[in-house]
């Protein structure tokens, strides 16, 4: 990416949070992957953000509780679902750092079909589950959008080391210190949202992968070689709802 004054803190939403959530037994994932790799899926407004000369490809699964929109109270087995996504970084033209989705696979229908319309996420339905298993947590993904490329994710995973804040301008922090997501909106236009969390309580982790098959759905080969691996018991998160960005 050029070089430009960066922003990686949280930015200052306007009015009210429109969402709030709790993430559970999450799992980062990454693979370095050439910039020039990820360009052409990029949109021409957003610089593909880079570490250590790599941009970077993510892969979380994670689960969901307590989904629900301002001023409404959480609706048990609508409100809890798990959660998959793949995803690299982007900075804005005015150099807001943030994530940048390829896809998000959920198994709520309602929620799918809700990130779909306010916030133009590349949202699919997906049959999933994610248990506890001696110690690890056992997770399976597999879409069933109509019309949609398949993609899948079938594993365990769980924490190996002690709970961590990652510091400011490491690998870490560029990884998941991010407060902002973009998406294509409405007419193709680019839209933002702010998110807002505490620091994550990161855990080294491992993993053991029986499928992965997510990277296709968007013409990339799957990653190869061994993952960076970051593991993260429980978040609570609070969204804004999209702004047109320009």
């Amino acid at each position: 990416m050029s070089a430009r004054a960066v922003v990686r803190a949280p930015v200052v939403p306007r009015g009210p949070w429109a969402l709030s959530m709790r993430w559970h037994d999450l799992l980062f994932m990454h693979w370095p992957v050439p910039e020039e790799v990820l360009r052409p899926m990029i949109p021409g407004s957003l610089a593909v953000d880079t570490f250590g000369g790599s941009a970077w490809l993510g892969v979380v699964p994670f689960r969901m509780s307590g989904v629900r929109p301002r001023p409404l109270p959480a609706v048990e087995h609508i409100s809890d679902f798990p959660e998959i996504n793949l995803r690299t970084y982007v900075v804005g033209a005015d150099g807001e750092a943030g994530v940048w989705f390829f896809s998000l696979d959920a198994a709520s229908r309602l929620a799918v079909r809700l990130a779909r319309t306010f916030y133009g996420l590349p949202y699919f339905d997906a049959r999933m589950s994610c248990h506890p298993e001696g110690g690890w947590v056992r997770y399976e993904s597999v879409r069933t959008h109509r019309g949609a490329a398949p993609a899948r994710f079938a594993g365990r995973y769980r924490p190996r080391g002690s709970v961590f804040e990652a510091t400011p301008g490491s690998l870490e922090d560029f990884l998941t210190g991010r407060y902002l997501l973009y998406s294509a909106g409405r007419g193709g236009r680019l839209v933002r949202a702010a998110i807002r969390h505490r620091p994550w309580p990161l855990q080294p982790a491992e993993v053991d992968v029986d499928r992965l098959e997510m990277t296709s759905q968007v013409g990339l080969e799957e990653p190869s070689g061994e993952p960076l691996l970051h593991f993260a018991r429980y978040l609570e998160v609070v969204a804004w709802f999209p702004e047109e960005v320009g």
